[in-house]
């Protein structure tokens, strides 16, 4: 007969046991919780990819190429925002998002890492990606990100104000042909 406290029989059960998968997964769920909570990040959806911490984890779990994780860097870009903590993932993993952040938050790179991540690489084959601003600051703004973003990978980023600008940029038949 071996003689214990209840306590004592509390901690000899709790060490027998193993953790379960669902246990595992449970407390998995409980950290990735705390992560969103600590940066204010509120998502809804059904099976919604983990937020990343750093964006080293884009290369290792997204295969991002090199080129533009050096551009990012060199940008100046050491650790991502809330937004882009989120908003990266989903869209790398294809979901569709919509997403609110203030000005300054990081949403134009949020949304610049998945596009050229998704294109792969360069082709020959007119435009690949359209982005539509409401603005023209926005469309600048966008462009300048894209075009530093995509800096020795090949892309070719092109920003369009006009219908007339673009036939003489592209040529004539540029608007039967896009």
């Amino acid at each position: 007969i071996k003689w214990m406290s209840s306590m004592e029989a509390k901690f000899e059960d709790a060490k027998d046991k193993k953790p379960t998968a669902e246990k595992l997964e449970r407390l998995r769920r409980e950290k990735i919780n705390r992560f969103r909570n600590q940066h204010r990040i509120n998502i809804q959806g059904t099976d919604l990819p983990d937020p990343i911490a750093t964006f080293d984890q884009l290369q290792k779990e997204y295969k991002v190429h090199p080129k533009i994780m050096e551009n990012i860097q060199a940008a100046g870009f050491h650790v991502p925002t809330p937004i882009q903590m989120q908003a990266i993932p989903t869209m790398l993993h294809g979901r569709e998002l919509l997403a609110s952040a203030p000005t300054g938050s990081g949403k134009t790179l949020a949304f610049c890492i998945p596009l050229l991540t998704h294109l792969k690489q360069p082709r020959n084959k007119g435009f690949r990606a359209l982005i539509i601003s409401p603005t023209r600051e926005l469309a600048s703004q966008t462009h300048r990100e894209l075009v530093k973003l995509a800096e020795g990978t090949g892309f070719r980023i092109h920003m369009i104000h006009k219908a007339a600008e673009a036939a003489k940029k592209f040529g004539p038949k540029s608007s039967k042909k896009f």
